[in-house]
């Protein structure tokens, strides 16, 4: 069967218009993809190292409280106290003192003085009994001489702290840290020669230390903690910590291979892996950090790390493939329509092509990011924060404006309105007065001789009188009425509501007081006098033009008579 040159070009152009759109959308797909793994690798990093600061907070604040109990006065009156009733009270003072520090510190669950003598007897112990605190005494008391956080800590010097090994706490007696994983900071007490006669010892609660770091975490973030060897601390699943506790080794290295990077020194700080095997989640994303102490351990290092189900990243990303299968489908489908109206149309293929492509940009549509909180929403923010700062840049155009505007509606010399302002501001007076039935005024202001003032004394010395006499004709007038200067030494002053005449004429008189006062300027006594003129509506004109020029008529008419005086509209 022979095809025609038509159905060869209409399947040409579908196959074209299919792979086109095939590969848009999967190129699309893959890169949201990357992008939504990438930005959650950042943010997980970003939280573990945070993490991993704030658990080396904890234990230089861990070290800095055994000193602080180390150095305490009572400690000093125990070793020099011979009288037994005397040590009793020192002691019942320092069961006081570790009671406080267990009240505010939840995560310790116990506070002990360990004696150099009677094999590393407890002489003071406070435990944590679930919500009571209870100090242990008589002979309940006992020995632990034999521990590792003791004999090791009885040769340190003054001052150093030891941090033992994360653990299980199998010590009987240890009422809340039976049983849990457990960390033992311990510092030598010193008497006043220097001589180390006890041991202050912190037991601190794993599990709660890292419930209070990890609180402002997203809930889906699963924290992994393992000591130097990779040995699991803490892991999701409990069952899968301390196993040499039991007999066998669980490595954090052979759920994320990359981790031993961390663990050999090959990578000294942080890096990103995925897990080995799927779990019941999916596979992982994860980021560790390493974790160094500034005091005395054999731990030198821990491994801190943070993970989360790779399929809740790409949560949304499953969704947008979905959405874009659909726009794959339908242009693909469109594509098929096209040419094979196109096959069917030989005459006119550029035209349907043409015609499909302005069909296409009209309908485009791109939409952004939705908000929400999750690491989706996370990058969303990122883009919201560039657009206000866009929006800051558009506010301070604005303001720009606004200034600009306000410099084309005033006299830059004396910040007085316009003359442009001032004919708006007329123009709807006028059409208040209208409505209302009621009079408004128009002044005139001329400073009479100003010439002659301004190149006697100068220009920067006019330009002085001109924001002086406009000072003035501000204070004497209402904060309703408009004072504007429209040029030169003309100033002009709009009432927009004249309930009486004779209140423009004690303005007039007030006004003309005030200009036979000499001013002083810039050490000059000047003075300045004017000749004004007043038009009144309806009386004197309907509108701007005659208001104006009445006005103007009335200030010539001061003039002629003498100057330094005022004229109503003359009749």
């Amino acid at each position: 069967m022979k095809f025609g040159i038509a159905f060869k070009l209409g399947a040409l152009l579908a196959l074209f218009g299919i792979l086109v759109s095939g590969l848009t959308g999967y190129y699309s797909y893959n890169s949201s993809r990357n992008m939504l793994l990438k930005a959650a690798e950042r943010d997980l990093l970003t939280a573990a190292q945070v993490l991993g600061r704030n658990l080396g907070s904890s234990i230089e604040n861990i070290a800095h409280d055994a000193r602080l109990l180390a150095a305490a006065p009572q400690i000093q009156e125990l070793s020099t106290s011979g009288n037994q009733a005397l040590r009793e009270h020192v002691e019942e003072h320092l069961t006081q003192l570790f009671r406080t520090m267990l009240q505010i510190h939840p995560e310790y669950v116990q506070i002990r003085l360990i004696s150099t003598a009677g094999h590393g007897l407890e002489r003071v112990r406070v435990d944590r009994d679930g919500e009571q605190l209870v100090a242990v005494s008589g002979a309940d008391l006992q020995e632990k001489g034999h521990y590792p956080y003791v004999f090791d800590a009885l040769h340190l010097p003054p001052g150093e702290v030891r941090l033992s090994p994360i653990v299980i706490n199998h010590e009987q007696g240890a009422h809340s840290g039976l049983g849990k994983p457990t960390l033992h900071a311990s510092t030598p007490a010193a008497d006043s020669s220097g001589k180390v006669f006890a041991l202050i010892v912190i037991n601190i609660d794993l599990d709660r230390l890292f419930s209070q770091l990890q609180s402002d975490l997203p809930a889906h973030y699963q924290v992994y903690l393992s000591n130097r060897w990779g040995d699991l601390l803490i892991h999701p699943d409990k069952q899968r910590t301390f196993g040499f506790d039991q007999g066998r080794r669980l490595f954090l290295q052979d759920e994320f291979p990359g981790a031993s990077q961390l663990i050999t020194g090959a990578t000294r700080e942080s890096l990103v892996a995925s897990s080995a095997e799927k779990t019941q989640q999916g596979r992982l994303v994860a980021a560790f950090v390493r974790v160094q102490a500034n005091v005395q351990t054999k731990e030198r290092f821990v491994i801190l790390g943070l993970a989360q189900p790779q399929r809740h990243v790409l949560a949304e990303a499953t969704g947008l493939g979905q959405r874009i299968a659909q726009v794959v489908l339908l242009f693909s489908l469109l594509a098929l329509f096209i040419a094979f109206i196109a096959s069917r149309a030989l005459t006119r293929p550029l035209k349907s092509m043409t015609h499909a492509v302005r069909l296409f940009s009209r309908e485009r549509r791109i939409s952004e990011l939705p908000r929400r909180q999750d690491e989706l929403g996370q990058l969303a923010h990122s883009f919201r924060e560039m657009q206000e700062e866009i929006l800051s840049h558009l506010d301070e155009l604005t303001r720009s404006r606004s200034a600009l505007e306000h410099l084309a509606r005033h006299d830059p010399l004396t910040g007085l309105p316009n003359r442009r302002v001032f004919f708006e501001r007329l123009e709807h007076a006028l059409a208040t007065s209208r409505r209302s039935g009621k009079q408004l005024a128009v002044l005139f202001v001329d400073l009479d001789h100003f010439k002659q003032l301004n190149d006697s004394l100068g220009h920067s010395l006019g330009d002085h009188v001109l924001q002086a006499v406009a000072n003035l004709l501000r204070s004497a007038t209402r904060e309703s009425d408009t004072v504007a200067r429209l040029g030169g030494d003309e100033f002009v002053i709009l009432f927009e509501v004249v309930e009486d005449p004779q209140h423009i004429v004690a303005i007039l008189e007030k006004l003309h007081d005030r200009f036979q006062l000499p001013m002083l300027i810039d050490g000059h006594e000047v003075r300045v006098q004017a000749s004004m003129g007043v038009s009144l509506f309806p009386r004197d004109g309907n509108d701007i033009e005659a208001l104006v020029q009445q006005a103007d008529r009335a200030m010539y008419a001061a003039k002629n008579a003498g100057r330094n005086t005022y004229s109503f509209t003359p009749n």
